[in-house]
C-alpha cells in the first residue's frame, strides 16, 4: 500500500471535504465498488494526493479540470505521473466535463481498465482459505 508522510495525510483529509463537484460525483459511485473494486478517495501517495485510487488494479484516477490547463500545473502533473510510475501505478486521467456529462460511461471505463490491470498484474481473484493445495502423496484429510 502506497502512503506519504504525516503532511500529505493531513492535506488529504482536509481534500475529503472540500472535493470538486465532479469528484463528488463519480465518489458516489466509485464507493458502491463497480465491478468490485475497491476505491480509496483523496488518497495520499509520496508527497501527492491522488484524486481516487484503486489498490488491488494498481491505479491512480484524476479527474481533470480547468485547473489542469496551465503550465504549472502540468508540470506537477508529469512529476506526480513519473513518481507513481516508479510505484508501479498507473494514472488514467478523466475531464471533469466528461463526468458531468457521461457518468455511467466514465464508470464502466474505470471497472474495464481496472479489470485489464488486475489481469496484467496476474493479482488472484480470491485467497484460498486453506492454503495450498496438498502435495503430491500427501492425505487431504
Amino acid at each position: 500500500m502506497i502512503t506519504g508522510p504525516r503532511d500529505t495525510v493531513k492535506c488529504a483529509r482536509k481534500l475529503r471535504s472540500e472535493m470538486s463537484l465532479p469528484e463528488a460525483i463519480l465518489w458516489r459511485e466509485l464507493r458502491k465498488r463497480p465491478g468490485g473494486h475497491k476505491f480509496r478517495r483523496q488518497h495520499p501517495a509520496g508527497e501527492f494526493v491522488l484524486d481516487f485510487y484503486c489498490a488491488k488494479a494498481q491505479l491512480d484516477i484524476e479527474v481533470d479540470g480547468w485547473v489542469h490547463d496551465n503550465a504549472t500545473r502540468a508540470e506537477h502533473d508529469r512529476r506526480r505521473s513519473a513518481f507513481l510510475r516508479s510505484q508501479g501505478i498507473a494514472t488514467t486521467r478523466i475531464p471533469a466535463q466528461r463526468v458531468l456529462e457521461d457518468l455511467e460511461a466514465v464508470v464502466r471505463r474505470i471497472v474495464v481498465i481496472c479489470d485489464e490491470r488486475i489481469e496484467k498484474l496476474g493479482v488472484p481473484l480470491h485467497r484460498p482459505a486453506d492454503g495450498p493445495p496438498p502435495r503430491a502423496g500427501e492425505d487431504c484429510a
